[in-house]
């Protein structure tokens, strides 16, 4: 298990190290990412990895321990059924993309009761709040995706550090994208998690996203 460590003082902010957030050295963890690059666009593959990237380190900043594994290939999988491949008609978003993560597991010789883990982790992203105690993973991603996709908390990181990372893994228009397949997603299943969150003011709060500002680079890199 990873753990972040740091002071409980205002300079952890700017102790975390983008280059220490290394894709984990797993064979789950690489085939993951080879299917989220065959499958999704650009703008999600590059959302992916930044979930990823926030919810670790958020988890190394305040000392949460967490299983670096599950949480990339979480991430590689929590919005792959948003491509048309992996669209159901019938079944929330997130709900789809924990069955398709926890078959990709079975395949990757995962335990049952690990691929049940990933699959409550993809899940519970959508959720509002985690309990980190009960899910530290699942605590991580649901934060880390709310930051990206609206920047709630965004605070949690330096702006340097946020410039940083969307150098890295720049936005590439995930916003209109993110909006559409969302959008897609709440006239065909009204009582989804994505049907709520369109009614509940998503695009605006989309909108106001400081992640997405047109001089984002300029004003936060420096």
């Amino acid at each position: 298990m990873d753990q972040g460590r740091g002071p409980s003082a205002p300079y952890r902010r700017s102790m975390i190290v983008l280059d220490d957030l290394v894709i984990p050295d797993t064979a789950a963890s690489s085939a993951a990412l080879e299917i989220a690059s065959a499958y999704q666009s650009s703008a999600l593959l590059s959302h992916s990895r930044r979930v990823y990237v926030w919810a670790a380190a958020y988890g190394r900043l305040h000392g949460i321990p967490y299983d670096a594994e599950l949480l990339f290939v979480a991430a590689m999988f929590h919005d792959i059924s948003l491509v048309p491949e992996f669209d159901s008609h019938s079944v929330s978003f997130e709900e789809a993309a924990g069955h398709i993560a926890r078959v990709f597991t079975a395949g990757a010789g995962w335990p049952r009761e690990r691929r049940e883990r990933l699959g409550e982790v993809i899940v519970r992203h959508m959720w509002p709040d985690v309990d980190v105690a009960g899910d530290p993973e699942g605590h991580l991603m649901s934060r880390a995706a709310a930051l990206d996709i609206v920047g709630k908390n965004i605070d949690d990181f330096s702006p340097a550090f946020r410039a940083e990372v969307l150098q890295q893994h720049p936005r590439l228009g995930l916003a209109d994208e993110f909006l559409a397949c969302f959008q897609a997603q709440a006239e065909r299943k009204t009582g989804s998690s994505a049907a709520r969150a369109v009614q509940s003011g998503l695009s605006t709060r989309m909108a106001a996203n400081p992640l997405d500002a047109a001089q984002y680079g300029e004003v936060e890199g420096g």
